[in-house]
């Protein structure tokens, strides 16, 4: 119990920004105050204003004013867990397991731009793969980026897992072609392939991964069996603009939440969840390689919406 009540705390802690907006700062301007057009103005200026999307904010803020409107609802304290429970219907029994490829390997690709912490998260996919038993190989396909290698290989050490490289500047697809033979070789349950995150320009980058793609479908059909987008979730709308491009390109399965600082724009995984019906998978809640979880709407919403001394007492 005291995992998971550590678990929910870091996620609370993560979401500072979004509860000042949605907690705290919502609670105190509903606080005494009737639900009528002018506070649900306010509350969809809120929700907006904590990244939630458009999309989201007007159909729920619609809901709202029915409900007011039938009577249902009277007191602005009320509108808490109405927000919430609109929020959660939001989510699908969509997957947020990592894809398991029956004959393995599964074969994982990650992708996003530089600055998102996306070798740091590949490590910490890699810890969660090796924590449910599974034996891993990581392809270290980032060979235009300085250091992106040597940092790769450093956590590979650390983990314990395999890894293969190529020379400074190679061809990521060459890589990636010499790690499927070597996964297959070596008979590991999952492949997961560490990306650049920039060529120059945003064609070239997705041209790139394009071509990564249909490396490995030439050699495993079916596969990239999962493709994670890591996205920095203090970047708010910039993160939906990233995601869409990525989907676009090379069909993005799972968001990896990267960064959930006291920045972090919770919202936005609401967004995204309605512009690209893709599922938020792991969240990342610190710096060490343990600090990642799967992501669980229900606590993420709760949390987006706690008060500070709900916060507090979870610790």
């Amino acid at each position: 119990m005291r995992f998971f009540r550590k678990a929910a705390q870091a996620v609370r802690q993560g979401l500072a920004r979004t509860r000042s907006v949605l907690g705290s700062g919502l609670r105190s301007l509903l606080a005494g105050r009737r639900l009528d057009d002018e506070l649900i103005d306010e509350i969809e200026a809120s929700l907006i204003g904590a990244d939630v999307g458009v999309k989201a904010t007007t159909e729920i803020v619609g809901e709202l004013r029915e409900a007011v409107k039938k009577g249902e609802l009277e007191k602005g304290e009320d509108a808490i867990e109405f927000l919430k429970s609109r929020l959660k219907r939001r989510w699908d029994d969509a997957p947020v397991e990592i894809a398991v490829a029956d004959p393995s390997p599964t074969v994982v690709l990650v992708v996003g731009v530089n600055g998102v912490g996306k070798t740091t998260s590949v490590a910490k996919i890699a810890h969660t793969l090796r924590a449910e038993g599974r034996s891993v190989v990581l392809a270290a396909a980032d060979t235009f980026r300085a250091g992106a290698v040597e940092q790769l290989a450093t956590w590979a050490d650390r983990l314990g897992v395999d890894l293969i490289r190529g020379a400074a500047g190679a061809d990521p697809a060459a890589v990636v072609f010499d790690a499927v033979d070597a996964t297959l070789a070596r008979k590991a349950d999952v492949l997961l392939i560490d990306t650049a995150g920039r060529l120059h320009v945003e064609a070239n980058l997705m041209r790139q991964l394009v071509k990564i793609r249909e490396v490995i479908a030439r050699k495993i059909p079916g596969a990239p069996h999962e493709v994670l987008l890591v996205l920095d979730a203090t970047s708010g709308q910039n993160g939906l603009q990233q995601a869409t491009v990525f989907g676009e390109a090379v069909g993005v399965t799972g968001i990896f939440l990267a960064k959930l600082d006291g920045t972090a724009r919770g919202g936005i995984v609401v967004a995204i969840r309605d512009a690209l019906k893709v599922p938020v998978k792991l969240v990342g809640v610190g710096e060490r390689v343990e600090d990642v979880q799967p992501f669980d709407p229900d606590a993420f919403i709760d949390a987006m919406f706690a008060a500070d001394h709900e916060s507090a007492s979870t610790s």
